[in-house]
């Protein structure tokens, strides 16, 4: 028989980051339901706002229109409480509210080893691996989420050779311990 969990933190967010894609939103969705929290999926509230996916906008808008928008969904996203909230480590850097984030949640870093991480890439890319522009891209984008390792207070979960299940399972073991010790 499946219960759900009940709700752990009065006002606590839970900020996921990392990189595992392509898994991340289903990790995140998972861990949401089992923790009784609101989803909020940044990047998809970006792409809400404009009607196009990230890469479009970037093309049609630019970079500075994309970043324009991150910092308004970024404004509104620092007013939820109760919510898991998945954002990219770049965003999490850039966005100019990670002190208050971390003030009113924990955040996770979901992170992998650099092996792993570079085959997951070779699977998501396809033949587009091969190509020397398309790889630097991918392995860019990867320094860029793996800066936030650096900010104190990161909490990290090694996804490296363990299931989903057993990821997840992990960071509700977490969850439900932090709530203890808060009381």
């Amino acid at each position: 028989m499946v219960t759900r969990e009940l709700p752990l933190h009065g006002d606590l967010n839970l900020i996921v980051t990392g990189y595992l894609e392509p898994n991340r939103p289903r990790i995140s969705q998972q861990l949401a339901l089992r923790l009784g929290l609101q989803m909020i999926d940044v990047e998809r509230e970006i792409e809400d706002q404009l009607g196009h996916t990230i890469d479009s906008i970037r093309q049609l808008y630019g970079e500075r229109r994309l970043k324009a928008i991150e910092t308004q969904v970024m404004d509104q996203i620092i007013l939820h409480r109760r919510a898991l909230i998945r954002v990219s480590g770049n965003t999490l850097l850039n966005c100019g509210h990670l002190k208050e984030l971390q003030r009113n949640g924990i955040i996770v870093c979901l992170v992998a080893s650099l092996d792993s991480i570079l085959r997951r890439i070779h699977l998501t890319l396809g033949a587009r691996y091969h190509d020397p522009i398309e790889r630097s891209r991918a392995i860019g984008e990867l320094q860029r989420e793996w800066r936030i390792r650096e900010v104190e207070n990161i909490v990290e979960f090694d996804a490296t050779t363990i299931t989903e299940a057993i990821l997840i399972e992990r960071i509700v073991t977490f969850w439900r311990d932090l709530a203890l010790r808060r009381g």
